[in-house]
């Protein structure tokens, strides 16, 4: 497990600011999330973390190395990334998508060994997917190939797990399923996550995005008062303790919704 820190990282496309002076730390074996709405820049920092996009100014790093200092397969030993849109729609089979986890420890052509064997294994086995080793990718349901994908960033054996937007497309089954999943690993984990509530219940510390700048960041309780998801999001909200799991639960209802008046909106 290692630490992130994001210091004073900026990024600006075609003469637009995207992100601005974005600042966050991130401890070893927590899981953060960075919430905030569309076009906030979530998917922009966390593409900055792993080295999909360079910024204008700032540094990211991963324990002591700065991640643009190294090579792409350096980068690859510390950080794995599971994306919400992904190019494997063909005729992989789930044993060669995990495969491709190993890539940055091997050098060109080198084929895998029997340690890249086990490790491939036994990655499909953490997520339970051992019994579609042999189906092909593209066939299997949204829920199994996020889990082939965790899987192949488990064969990486990288300290640090980036999620952008996990659950996307998932049946509510398989968005709990996934969460737990990833709660269970024990990585230092940051997740771009659209939900509010996921974020409450699955997230040790958030990260609040609006326009492109660093809002505040602490404790789900801490970042999301009704106050500040009022004047972010626009509507009015509660965190209350979840009646089946015991989690806090983040409730919300529309700003203008008269059954919601005079109800106290930040609930211990």
């Amino acid at each position: 497990m290692m630490r992130v820190d994001v210091r004073g990282v900026s990024v600006t496309i075609d003469d637009n600011d995207i992100l601005g002076d974005a600042h966050l730390s991130v401890e070893p074996g927590s899981v953060t999330g960075l919430v905030g709405p569309n076009g906030s820049g979530k998917s922009t920092l966390l593409r900055c973390v792993y080295r999909a996009l360079r910024p204008v100014a700032g540094t990211v790093h991963i324990g002591a190395e700065d991640v643009w200092r190294g090579t792409a397969r350096q980068a690859g030993r510390r950080t794995a990334v599971v994306t919400q849109d992904h190019d494997l729609d063909n005729d992989f089979s789930v044993l060669e998508t995990v495969a491709m986890g190993r890539l940055p420890h091997k050098g060109l052509l080198e084929r895998d060994t029997g340690t890249d064997r086990e490790i491939i294994h036994t990655a499909l086995s953490r997520v339970d997917m051992n019994w579609a080793a042999n189906r092909v990718f593209a066939r299997l349901s949204g829920g199994e190939r996020q889990r082939v994908l965790v899987a192949r960033a488990l064969a990486q054996q990288s300290p640090v797990l980036l999620l952008d937007e996990p659950t996307n497309h998932l049946d509510v089954g398989a968005q709990l399923d996934l969460l737990d999943l990833v709660r269970e690993l024990e990585l230092t984990t940051i997740a771009a996550l659209h939900d509010l509530d996921h974020a409450t219940a699955y997230c040790d510390r958030l990260v609040l995005l609006h326009n492109g700048r660093v809002l505040t960041t602490g404790t789900p309780e801490q970042v999301l008062t009704a106050d500040r998801v009022a004047d972010v999001f626009g509507v009015r909200s509660a965190i209350v303790t979840h009646p089946l799991t015991g989690r806090p639960h983040f409730v919300t209802a529309p700003a203008n919704d008269p059954l919601s008046r005079g109800v106290d909106q930040q609930q211990p």
